[in-house]
């Protein structure tokens, strides 16, 4: 339990799971297994994962390879939002409140329109010179 709450990357993760499967393969361990699914998936890949869907798991072999196909995807949305919080906080301290437009731009758009909206900052004068089409 301690090693997952204190695991900082996903391959650690799912090291430790594969540990927990060799340790609890035993049948009477069945309701331990249990257990640790349940906390994986209402304590720690919610607060590890916020706002992630998370697939009906019943079995920590199961939880295994959801995250090991699941951590890639996870990893670069985590990214693209991160690279989202901080053109909308550069653009709020250059213009000020964003507008609503400006705001579902952001929300919509992809990471190669955040890059080029990024770079855009340093260049541009207005709001909409910055969030105009890429292209």
């Amino acid at each position: 339990l301690f090693r997952l709450e204190n695991s900082r990357r996903p391959e650690d993760i799912e090291r430790v799971l594969a540990s927990l499967i060799d340790w609890l393969a035993v049948p009477e361990q069945d309701s331990l297994r249990r257990a640790f699914v349940v906390w994986l998936k209402r304590v720690l890949l919610p607060a590890r994962v916020p706002g992630a869907e998370l697939p009906n798991v019943n079995d920590l072999q199961e939880m295994r390879a959801m995250l090991a196909e699941r951590v890639k995807t996870w990893t670069e949305e985590w990214k693209q939002q991160g690279e989202a919080k901080l053109l909308r906080r550069l653009l709020i301290r250059r213009f000020g409140a964003l507008p609503a437009w400006a705001e579902a731009h952001l929300e919509q758009a992809s990471e190669d329109e955040l890059e080029v909206w990024a770079d855009r900052v340093l260049e541009c004068a207005t709001l909409e010179e910055i969030l105009k089409d890429p292209t």
